[in-house]
């Protein structure tokens, strides 16, 4: 992908100041590479751009069928490139800063019920019970150790298969690197740890050589790939009976925080341990926290049965 002056300088103050990770890097390389196809057609560069070029670029997205998160997403792109080309003094006005960008409902997120999670855990750790092959014990071992730690940590599939294998040495919380190179602390539960203590043994009696991870695999990157941690999962939920659309490594992230603030924790405290930068992330879970206040005035109010 061929990228002009601006956009390049863009992505390097994104990659140096900001410590954007690879994915974050090539998704604004994307959508800025096809904003700028766009104003080649018209005769103009970035540098050059209008308010109405990028009003009409807008328009096109919506013309191609792009859904309003797509539009908003290459329009906050746009706004981050000219927000940093203005403080960097090579534009003297800001074309982007005076649009708005497409209305749009933020759905809810999908959800597994604690019965379909317990269902989903006691169906791996029945799995790894059996009389197998050592590969295939080790791989179902793994599994249970997937999804023990996605259900206790609520961690981003990335920073899961990242983990290093020091980590099941923890003894009450392990240290995590999320979006942005910052780190979090987040706690583990006791059947989390026996998990990574059960494979860790495996893998050892297994004969496969010493490595930096947790979960090692023959891929580029040393560590296993969030699409077979993924794929993993499907055909757990297809032996638990659980639905396999339904279920994702972000399906059990959720499931984690909302879980919790149906049980009474508290918002920000999610916050922290979901590893948001800002709580409003976080937010898309208040109805959770407005059935648990109806369920509370209901239950606790001294007049609610009259």
């Amino acid at each position: 992908m061929s990228l002009s002056g601006p956009i390049a300088l863009f992505l390097d103050m994104q990659a140096v100041e900001r410590g954007a990770s690879r994915h974050t890097l090539d998704a604004y390389g994307r959508d800025l590479a096809d904003f700028e196809d766009f104003l080649s057609v018209r005769d103009h560069g970035i540098d050059a751009a209008t308010t109405d070029d990028i009003r009409a670029y807008l328009a096109e997205l919506t013309d191609r069928g792009l859904k309003a998160t797509t539009v908003a997403r290459r329009l906050s792109a746009i706004r981050q490139l000219y927000r940093f080309l203005y403080a960097e003094g090579r534009r003297g006005d800001d074309p982007a800063a005076v649009l708005e960008g497409p209305k749009r409902g933020r759905p809810l997120p999908k959800v597994l019920n604690v019965d379909q999670v317990t269902r989903l855990i006691d169906t791996a750790h029945d799995r790894a019970g059996e009389d197998v092959s050592s590969p295939e014990r080790l791989r179902r071992l793994r599994v249970v150790c997937l999804v023990e730690l996605l259900y206790a940590t609520g961690l981003r599939i990335s920073e899961l298969v990242s983990l290093p294998a020091a980590a099941a040495r923890a003894r009450d919380v392990i240290m995590v690197t999320g979006k942005g190179s910052k780190e979090r602390m987040v706690p583990l539960s006791g059947p989390a740890k026996a998990a990574m203590t059960a494979y860790l043994a495996a893998r050892a009696e297994s004969g496969l050589a010493v490595s930096k991870w947790l979960f090692p695999t023959a891929a580029e990157s040393g560590h296993l790939t969030r699409q077979h941690a993924a794929r993993e999962l499907k055909d757990l939920a297809v032996a638990a009976g659980v639905p396999p659309q339904a279920l994702s490594p972000h399906v059990l992230r959720h499931a984690f925080a909302s879980h919790l603030l149906a049980h009474g924790a508290d918002l920000r405290i999610v916050q922290t341990l979901l590893g948001h930068a800002d709580v409003s992330t976080t937010q898309i879970y208040t109805h959770i926290l407005d059935e648990r206040l109806k369920s509370m005035v209901r239950d606790l109010h001294p007049l609610s049965g009259e």
